[in-house]
């Protein structure tokens, strides 16, 4: 085993002991005021180490120690029927320039379970693991290839329309939002989505979903979305000519059931972001890379039963396959298979949790001259506290 992840394991060792040694992590704080007013003030942050061991010429091994997400959210009720949420973040992977800015500022109008409204910047209500609560995930974070729309992101502005039927077993959702947000698009148009899932067991009732709900839920949801907004980019950005439209779609499940022998995790989506085919012409430089993106996730896990010591331990396995269709020559260097297995240890649910993967990156093709679009490894050690 080279240093660099001899020092990392020994780092997970270490952590492991202070973890032990640590008090049970406690609520945020909550003022009231009268009647029906509050306000909770949550931290929350994710420190990772990782190593990136790179294939082929030219490469070298990457370690970095950074925070991947620091967060502060104050989060509250005007009266029963008005809500808010704003979160202020200050993180990011290396070499971000870790601005502190706000990730999300929305407010909830919710007239009735059938009938609720969100208004301002928040999450997209396309994919199901873009819901699902980056603090509270079963692997050791999302999918870097997948999960967030190419013109969306994680978060758009715009207005949600939501509300559970049928004892909450059946969920919809309709966002108008801003979509792509560039001066090289052809017309200002905005970014529809809409969503459905139907819940076979408990039902999941909120806007967000959970990547594990750790035993506490027997949990079967199937789930669909499409997304859409008109004159997105210039196949011909250079002549301003042939503009194209985007669309999107997905299918995800997601299955956990507890039971004497342990608790066991099961989801999967597949999804298809399609911009007709701009990504191969001459689309202006801002474009990215994932607007005609295909591929699929699947995610597995299994918690213990009894306890390891003073808490929980939790193993993930992950398999993910992009293809994003874009061609240097007659060669598409970006296509790649994503495979990963872990651990998740809970001192006290996901308040204060250490989680260790090892993930390999397999691309369809390596690129001979740029390293990251070759095959690697990663091996990560995560901490997350909440308060």
């Amino acid at each position: 085993m080279n240093p660099q992840k001899t020092l990392a394991l020994s780092c997970l060792a270490a952590a492991i002991t202070l973890s032990m040694a640590s008090g049970a992590a406690q609520a945020g704080p909550t003022l009231q005021f009268g009647d029906e007013g509050s306000l909770t003030f949550t931290y929350a942050l994710q420190a990772w180490a990782w190593n990136q061991d790179f294939k082929g010429p030219g490469s070298s091994d990457e370690n970095d120690l950074f925070l991947r997400r620091n967060r502060l959210a104050l989060s509250g009720q005007m009266n029963d029927m008005i809500g808010f949420y704003a979160q202020l973040e200050g993180g990011g992977y290396p070499n971000a320039d870790n601005d502190v800015f706000w990730r999300d500022a929305y407010i909830t109008v919710d007239y009735s379970d059938a009938l609720r409204l969100i208004v301002g910047e928040f999450k997209n209500t396309f994919s199901r693991e873009n819901l699902e609560a980056c603090l509270e995930p079963l692997t050791l974070d999302r999918s870097e290839l997948l999960a967030y729309t190419p013109f969306g992101g994680t978060r758009d502005t715009g207005v949600a329309l939501w509300g559970n039927l049928l004892d909450a077993k059946l969920q919809y959702r309709f966002m108008v939002a801003e979509g792509r947000d560039s001066a090289a698009k052809p017309k200002d148009n905005y970014r529809y989505t809409a969503r459905v899932h139907y819940s076979f067991l408990d039902p999941e009732f909120n806007y967000g979903y959970l990547g594990t709900y750790l035993g506490t839920s027997k949990v079967f949801t199937v789930g669909a979305a499409y997304d859409y907004q008109r004159d997105i980019a210039y196949a011909n950005y250079p002549m301003r000519a042939d503009p194209r439209d985007y669309k999107a779609w997905t299918l995800d499940a997601f299955f956990e059931y507890p039971a004497a022998s342990g608790v066991y995790t099961l989801s999967g989506a597949y999804f298809d972001y399609d911009s007709e085919g701009v990504t191969n012409q001459t689309p202006d430089p801002n474009y990215p890379i994932n607007g005609d993106l295909k591929g699929y996730y699947l995610k597995a896990g299994y918690m213990l039963p009894s306890k390891v010591g003073p808490g929980r331990l939790q193993f993930f396995a992950r398999h993910d396959k992009a293809d994003y269709g874009i061609r240097t020559g007659l060669t598409e260097y970006y296509d790649r298979t994503l495979n990963s297995l872990g651990a998740n240890y809970y001192l006290d649910g996901q308040k204060l949790k250490l989680t260790l993967e090892y993930a390999k990156a397999d691309f369809d093709k390596d690129h001979p001259t740029i390293p990251a679009l070759r095959d690697y490894s990663q091996l990560t050690f995560g901490l997350q506290f909440i308060f």
